[in-house]
């Protein structure tokens, strides 16, 4: 190896080391459900029921609701569930369950009808309240009006709560 050759190497040694101290200088936290949650700050989360106050109601939505969205936050951050003063607080209420004919065949009659739901939520961050916000959230599924909505009511219902679910965890724990 000639003396050129000695120095390059030593260069690209140098640069490497360099650059494996500063990666190990840095903190990376990555996660892959989408929560960015600064756990040495924010531990608990307070997640009330949210009542249906939809003037249209179908009896197991509501609990269906409630459970997916506390499951939604167990199976995706390290945050302890509790009853009252959590770092984080989501509350809110159901406030509209609906069908509408969505489509109409060529003979004048309805052939889809949708199904909507909107939540609105109130989410409240005890650690950094410049992330508090109020607003509602929708979703929405349709189905062939051949069919009956009580044969599709909790397919298309637990479908609908799996995207306001996800909703609403984007909303306050992803940052999105």
């Amino acid at each position: 190896m000639n003396r050129n050759d000695r120095q390059i190497m030593k260069t690209k040694h140098l640069i490497i080391l360099l650059a494996v101290s500063t990666l190990m200088a840095c903190k990376v936290s990555l996660t892959f459900n989408g929560a960015s949650i600064d756990y040495t700050k924010t531990k608990t989360i307070q997640i009330a029921d949210f009542p249906n106050r939809s003037s249209y109601i179908w009896g197991p939505m509501g609990g269906m609701f409630n459970t997916a969205l506390k499951d939604i936050y167990a199976n995706h951050t390290k945050l302890s569930q509790v009853k009252r003063n959590g770092d984080m607080k989501v509350e809110g209420e159901i406030t509209q369950y609906s069908q509408r004919n969505k489509g109409i065949s060529s003979e004048g009659y309805s052939s889809q009808t949708e199904l909507s739901m909107t939540v609105n939520v109130r989410f409240t961050n005890n650690k950094n309240h410049s992330e508090d916000f109020e607003r509602s959230f929708t979703a929405t599924s349709s189905y062939e009006t051949t069919q009956s909505l009580s044969s599709v009511q909790e397919s298309l219902v637990t479908e609908m709560i799996k995207e306001l679910t996800e909703q609403i965890f984007n909303a306050t724990v992803a940052n999105w």
